[in-house]
């Protein structure tokens, strides 16, 4: 099977460059059309470590009765849902073709949308679990890339979503991951690991409003796919 490089070894080289950036500047599946929304990204410069928009106790943000599982939990059913994939020349299409705007990069990369927007599959992907109460009352969901270059690598997107897709399935290309809820704090896209943290806190650490080397190289991967997502 190709191997490919790790990405703790694809952040070494972005750690140094992202720090050294630093330093110079002191910064479930959902039928229907989609046909109605019409993508409008604008290529901004967001500051690293911008606060996020503030929310109140009154903001309806996903199940107020959620509990989030145990890191164990979360670790188990990652693990139960994991697919063996192998690296090909699939390409990917860009999951976050409808953004409005870009935010901040911290764990993953921030970003709005049009309300019932969808989050789409970049490849072949393994759903593999939901964590209903991640922020603020809102859920993130992993899953698996099982084509492309990246495959078996793991990716998530978290906040202000529902139409979740259900754990254990697989989605082709295109199809709807999750989409964009009516309230709440945007959603973030990255990196995970199998360990039920995100890359950020598995490598760099992460505080909150922090820009990472993990949210960096998300930002850069999404560019990669004509995402217009802005610099780091």
């Amino acid at each position: 099977m190709p191997r490919r490089p790790s990405l703790a070894t694809d952040l070494t080289g972005l750690l140094s460059a992202f720090l050294a950036a630093i330093a110079l500047a002191s910064c479930g599946v959902s039928g229907g059309s989609t046909a109605a929304l019409h993508p409008h990204p604008q290529a901004v410069e967001p500051v690293a470590g911008q606060q996020a928009v503030a929310i109140s106790s009154t903001d309806p943000l996903g199940d107020v009765h959620a509990h989030a599982p145990s890191l164990a939990e979360v670790r188990r059913e990652l693990r139960l849902e994991l697919v063996a994939a192998t690296v090909n020349g699939a390409r990917y299409i860009d999951p976050l073709r409808y953004v409005t705007s870009w935010g901040r990069t911290d764990q993953g990369v921030d970003a709005t949308l049009p309300v019932g927007a969808p989050i789409l599959a970049p490849g072949t992907v393994r759903v593999l679990a939901i964590i209903p109460d991640w922020y603020a009352g809102q859920p993130l969901v992993y899953f698996e890339l099982l084509d492309g270059p990246d495959a078996g690598r793991v990716q998530y997107v978290a906040e202000q979503i529902t139409d979740i897709a259900r754990p254990g399935s697989t989605l082709v290309q295109g199809q709807v991951v999750a989409r964009f809820a009516s309230r709440g704090t945007g959603i973030e896209y990255g990196w995970s690991t199998l360990d039920g943290i995100t890359l950020a806190r598995a490598t760099t650490g992460y505080g909150e409003g922090q820009a990472t080397p993990a949210g960096a190289l998300i930002r850069a991967w999404l560019n990669g796919l004509g995402a217009g997502a802005g610099p780091s």
